[in-house]
């Protein structure tokens, strides 16, 4: 059974304003029939890197550029933009994976700080697994928000999923041990925890986490199944810098990207691939329930770039 729906043009608008940027500086630099010249390159470099794709990647991109304008192979607009495609979606090349939703139950884990978009991502999905038949449990392991407690139990009863949960300030390990033995004792197809992303106590955070995943793997051999990070795309080199450390903290299975739909930059997309290695699991595309989707590079190119 499908997860998602088909959602290519929910994409396409979620990335309209790094659309307008790019297609609307390329058919300024590209109107008039010019040579692929410096000045040309020097005009394109500045347009590419504004989308935030990055200065490896638009190295890359206008050497390949030059190389086949020398050649003879690129001499049109047309030519310039359909290079462009390419060069971004081989680059992206390995970038999408699937969820690993084989075990029973699939255990989630989501990641991410305050703000991110992490709380929402859990219950989206959660709302998409049940939508496509499995059964399904959420746990509020982020105690130390009650906040986050309660816009869970939000998002449980708008998509009809239970909540497992303690008090506010409670241990969250014993959240994640109670949800565990919960999806087990019910023989759900899926448990999906939600996390801290900040503390306010001295306890470290990557400390905590790891603690929760040690739970979830006592309980359940090979849980957590997915640590699914959930990135603010629009904050750029900051997101990328979180990835990093939570990957090093406790580890992360993929990312999540939120928020396409509040930048002009989409092209950071390429540039967290290209920085951290990770697979791109899921991309968030809006507020509504369904604005959630699998990352498909050559949708995420032709939506930023349309042909």
């Amino acid at each position: 059974m499908k997860l998602f729906a088909a959602v290519a043009d929910r994409l396409r608008d979620g990335l309209r304003r790094t659309q307008e940027v790019l297609s609307g500086g390329l058919d300024r630099i590209l109107a008039v029939a010019r040579p692929v010249d410096a000045a040309l390159l020097e005009e394109l470099e500045a347009l590419l890197l504004a989308a935030d794709l990055g200065a490896p990647t638009v190295g890359e991109l206008l050497a390949r550029l030059k190389g086949e304008a020398e050649r003879g192979r690129v001499t049109s607009a047309d030519d310039v933009r359909a290079l462009l495609r390419r060069h971004l979606i081989q680059t992206l090349e390995g970038a999408a994976a699937p969820l690993a939703l084989d075990q029973r139950p699939a255990v989630v884990l989501i990641l991410g700080v305050n703000g991110s978009g992490k709380t929402t991502v859990a219950g989206k999905l959660a709302g998409a697994l049940k939508s496509s038949g499995r059964d399904v449990l959420l746990a509020a392991a982020d105690t130390f928000r009650a906040a986050a407690v309660d816009q869970l139990k939000i998002w449980g009863e708008r998509v009809g999923v239970p909540v497992i949960s303690q008090g506010a300030g409670a241990d969250p390990s014993a959240v994640a041990f109670d949800a565990v033995k919960a999806a087990m004792a019910r023989g759900a197809d899926a448990l999906i925890v939600d996390t801290a992303g900040r503390l306010h106590t001295k306890l470290n955070l990557m400390e905590e986490l790891a603690k929760v995943k040690r739970v979830l793997g006592r309980q359940c051999p090979g849980a957590p199944h997915e640590s699914l990070m959930v990135l603010d795309a629009p904050t750029g080199q900051n997101g990328v810098s979180q990835a990093r450390l939570f990957h090093e903290g406790v580890g992360v299975s993929g990312l999540c990207l939120t928020k396409l739909d509040g930048t002009a930059k989409g092209g950071i997309v390429v540039r967290i691939y290209r920085e951290l290695g990770l697979p791109i699991k899921l991309v968030g595309t809006g507020e509504g329930p369904d604005d959630l989707e699998p990352f498909d590079p050559k949708v995420f190119v032709s939506a930023l770039l349309p042909e």
